[in-house]
């Protein structure tokens, strides 16, 4: 895996990071337009918010939609004058400098068990202190999470992914792939959170521009990746049994974001907007002690596909 390249190989101006805000607000907007057509009935609300200690943010949210039963799709841009600990524990040479984050992220829950879950998000980072030079770095990706999984929506998943990877290397696909089933990993549960897709951060040793380039590939593929999953999925019948089923898995979604997931960290150690960080949680989970399905049944067969795979070998 690559290592970021921690002296800056860009000087980082006002321009640069208009730019990419200006992207990202678009970003959101394009994809909110998109999952709205999807859902065929629901619309997105928005909701505008600043931030006491710098910054703010818009929030889009739907839900009780056809298709979508709750989603949101989060821009925000925060400024703050130290790190957070969940950032400076892996790069202590962050500590004591301010900085200022900004991105869009999102997760889409859907109301037919068939189809899955999605999350994504892209995000840029600059911190700074007074004499050095600043640091600054992209991270982002998406990720698949099905209940009833269909080979044909895996493997498009990751043929979008590599796709869009390709032209920054041909390692880069494999790179990334590979973090995102690290990332996405509960080791109290020992399995993946789904069936994985991309992860990367820290991401600068390319320069500024091709790694704004390389976080808009990921962006954009987004859409790309999701939109024909659900199509296809959207009117398939399913049972309570299979809802039910659903709203278990839900809960492992609910255990990786609450114990695991660093930008849910980030946002509430760095005094975020509750409301939008948590945003990625399903309206409805449920738990339930000792669950086991029964052998051979496809709920006892998702287990098959928790684990780190080449879906397109």
């Amino acid at each position: 895996m690559s290592q970021p390249n921690h002296s800056p190989l860009t000087p980082i101006t006002d321009a640069h990071i208009s730019n990419v805000k200006a992207y990202l607000l678009e970003l959101q907007t394009t994809i909110c337009e998109a999952l709205s057509n999807a859902d065929g009935e629901a619309d997105f609300i928005t909701d505008e918010w600043r931030r006491e200690q710098g910054g703010g943010g818009r929030s889009r949210v739907m839900s009780n939609g056809a298709v979508i039963e709750q989603g949101g799709v989060n821009f925000s841009h925060v400024f703050g004058d130290k790190m957070p600990a969940s950032a400076t524990a892996a790069r202590p040479e962050l500590a004591g400098r301010h900085f200022q984050a900004m991105g869009v992220s999102l997760v889409i829950h859907p109301r037919n068990p068939n189809i899955p879950t999605s999350h994504a998000n892209v995000r840029f980072f600059v911190a700074e202190r007074e004499g050095a030079d600043p640091i600054w770095w992209f991270g982002g990706g998406f990720d698949l999470t099905p209940f009833y999984p269909v080979k044909q929506d895996v493997v498009h998943w990751h043929q979008v992914a590599k796709d869009l990877c390709d032209p920054f290397g041909e390692d880069v696909y494999t790179q990334y792939k590979q973090w995102c089933d690290k990332y996405f990993f509960l080791p109290h549960r020992n399995e993946t959170r789904g069936v994985g897709g991309l992860f990367f951060d820290d991401l600068n040793q390319w320069g500024f521009e091709r790694s704004f380039a390389f976080m808009q590939a990921v962006g954009n593929g987004y859409l790309d990746a999701y939109l024909p999953i659900i199509a296809r999925n959207k009117d398939t019948a399913f049972t309570e049994l299979q809802r039910q089923f659903q709203l278990y898995r839900r809960g492992r979604y609910v255990e990786f974001n609450l114990v695991y997931d660093r930008g849910t960290l980030f946002g509430l150690q760095s005094g975020g907007r509750t409301e939008s960080i948590l945003m990625s949680m399903p309206p409805l989970a449920r738990w339930e002690y000792g669950f086991t399905p029964p052998t051979g049944s496809p709920e006892a067969d998702l287990q098959q596909w928790l684990k780190p795979t080449d879906w397109l070998g």
